[in-house]
């Protein structure tokens, strides 16, 4: 039997391709700041964005050549290490046909994937919805 939807202050609904724009950014350091400030996010991926918190990514970027000594953490550590950091307020949650289609549905263990008609349970259990991005 699927988990409830826990109730949170905010959603935020990440659509379409992440690395366009300062999408990535801009929500984790909106989450990042809602958590500091004791709120329950969650997260909400469709479309590209799904691929945020694929397994295949492993624990670090490829390395720059111009700067060997140098690690970046891929996005899938920086959001295992959020929802670590915060895990009874943080619920991050991929559109399983989103990530099925893009070949993205081996996910992180912290995230949990859904069925998109479940969509409408996250929104209800929200405060206040923010959609980011476009599909």
């Amino acid at each position: 039997m699927p988990r409830p939807v826990p109730r949170t202050e905010v959603l935020l609904n990440l659509f379409g391709a992440p690395h366009q724009s300062d999408l990535v950014t801009s929500a984790l350091r909106l989450a990042s700041a809602l958590l500091a400030r004791g709120a329950r996010v969650q997260i909400w991926t469709c479309g590209d964005a799904t691929r945020l918190t694929g397994a295949a990514l492993g624990d670090t970027k490829p390395r720059d050549y111009t700067d060997l000594g140098r690690e970046h953490p891929s996005t899938a550590r920086v959001v295992r290490e959020l929802i670590e950091d915060h895990p009874d307020r943080l619920y991050w949650y991929v559109c399983r046909f989103c990530a099925e289609e893009r070949g993205a549905a081996d996910q992180i263990p912290q995230v949990r994937t859904r069925a998109p008609f479940v969509f409408a349970e996250h929104v209800n259990a929200a405060d206040k919805s923010l959609l980011m991005g476009v599909c």
